[in-house]
């Protein structure tokens, strides 16, 4: 499989998580260059530079030949918290931060959530949340994407630790073994996930796309349909902050039963 990570020259934490990549893990200058920067490789994976901004660089997997996009970036917040974080990529609305009007890109999600659990472990005792985001933002692509990301301000995207610790999860990520999950696309809750994130570390459990609470309003049959087909391993069940459906919780059931799928409840999860 070959794996590309791509960061951007306007993003400090990328730039970060770059010089780390390259001096943790010795990779190699290639010949070649992207974007008029230089490619740099370790086996079957290369980091690719772009003066573009990474949400709006639609179409990427037309300019780059790689099986799973790594973008690695900066986060911001309002609350400026301190964090490491990962998700998938695409718009259940308007594309008002790059990507098309309500489409998702690709994920493979056993690998991020072998990354989520790797991201824990790197960075559980550093001064960073760790948490898993729901589904937001650009670009469009066809090809597997995800996007890993330092948070929230220009201190932490700078921070070495803090790239130290996404380089590390990158690339001991893709070394290991990939176990065998049960697949899960998930709905409700807050952009944080706090529930979802306890079912990716603690159970057999992997997510792909989140529809939070505040995009359910917007989730219809063409969009839940369009979850199952991008999750690029076959699904297991619907997985429901049942909490955090809001008002929306009817509407959600008749879809997953005019669909015929199996639904579980994080409350209820064994």
């Amino acid at each position: 499989m070959n794996i590309a990570i791509v960061v951007s020259t306007e993003n400090y934490a990328g730039l970060n998580i770059k010089e780390n990549l390259i001096k943790l893990f010795h990779f190699k200058k290639t010949s070649e260059t992207f974007d008029n920067h230089d490619i740099y490789y370790l086996n079957k994976i290369k980091i690719y530079t772009t003066d573009n901004k990474l949400i709006f660089y639609e179409n990427i997997d037309k300019k780059i030949h790689a099986d799973l996009f790594i973008f690695a970036t900066t986060h911001k917040s309002e609350k400026n918290v301190n964090s490491l974080s990962l998700h998938s990529i695409g718009n259940f609305n308007k594309a008002e931060l790059g990507g098309k009007d309500n489409t998702l890109v690709p994920v493979f999600t056993s690998f991020m959530k072998l990354a989520f659990i790797e991201l824990n472990n790197k960075g559980k005792n550093s001064p960073y949340e760790i948490t898993q985001e729901a589904t937001h933002h650009g670009p469009f692509l066809e090809k597997p994407s995800m996007f890993i990301e330092i948070g929230s301000s220009e201190k932490q995207w700078q921070d070495k630790e803090a790239g130290s610790i996404i380089a590390k999860t990158i690339i001991n990520a893709l070394e290991k073994n990939i176990p065998k999950y049960k697949i899960a696309v998930a709905l409700g809750g807050n952009h944080y996930c706090s529930n979802f994130n306890k079912i990716m570390l603690n159970s057999n459990t992997a997510i792909s796309f989140i529809c939070p609470k505040f995009n359910l309003q917007y989730l219809d049959e063409s969009l839940l349909k369009q979850m199952i087909k991008k999750t690029t391993e076959k699904l297991d069940f619907i997985l429901l902050d049942w909490k955090g459906l809001g008002q929306e919780k009817q509407k959600i059931l008749d879809l997953i039963n005019k669909l015929n799928l199996e639904y579980k409840r994080t409350d209820k999860l064994n």
